[in-house]
């Protein structure tokens, strides 16, 4: 089956896990709206949404029971499939992918200092945080057992998912807060690319080939 024709299953639309994770998206627009948020306030909350993703990656690397190293490398040496490599993995794609946010959030402060929003926003910031945080953690439960079903995922290849899923949303971003057209349209276009790469993901979780 093509990835365009899985798109297009009726069984995704009764995702639960999908729907969870656009009602945090929804919940996250009508609060950014209701507040009168700019886009240097909502981008704190994709921030940290974007971290999420990132720590779900990694309890679902952790979670793993088996999975393949074939072609994957590190420091120029192939690698064994044992749980000590798997938590290796687990820290190097965590530094890895936390220095990136780490320097995202050194841009997004010189925009918008946290210390300088009003603490009834910081906790708005925070409901819609866990809005996500809920979403994304239902999604890791609600799909542990049918990802990567009867098969070891290269756990090199793993370690990109998170990468694959999150770079369209932020193009979507970048894009979105050049070209303007209101903060409606733009954490719509935001919302309709996070939904798609969920799809994605996990299409491509299920449909990997197991490696001998």
């Amino acid at each position: 089956m093509s990835l365009v024709s899985e798109l297009l299953q009726p069984r995704v639309f009764k995702d639960l896990s999908l729907w969870g994770l656009l009602f945090g998206n929804v919940f996250a627009m009508f609060m950014a709206l209701k507040q009168g948020w700019d886009l240097g306030e909502i981008m704190w909350v994709y921030w940290a949404q974007s971290a999420i993703i990132g720590i779900i990656a990694v309890l679902r690397i952790l979670s793993l029971k088996a999975f393949s190293t074939k072609d994957f490398l590190m420091n120029g040496k192939p690698v064994p499939e044992t749980t000590a490599v798997k938590f290796q993995i687990a820290g190097f794609f965590a530094f890895h992918y936390g220095f990136f946010h780490l320097v995202y959030a050194v841009f997004l402060w010189d925009e918008l200092a946290l210390d300088e929003v009003e603490p009834a926003q910081i906790q708005i910031f925070l409901l819609c945080v866990t809005g996500f945080a809920v979403s994304h953690g239902f999604s890791l439960l609600h799909n542990l057992r049918k990802d990567f079903r009867d098969k070891k995922p290269n756990i090199g290849e793993l370690m990109g998912y998170p990468y694959l899923r999150i770079i369209p949303m932020h193009i979507t971003i970048i894009f979105g807060g050049l070209f303007g057209g209101g903060l409606f349209i733009f954490m719509a276009l935001k919302s309709f690319a996070d939904a798609g790469m969920h799809v994605l993901e996990h299409h491509l979780f299920r449909t990997e080939k197991r490696d001998q």
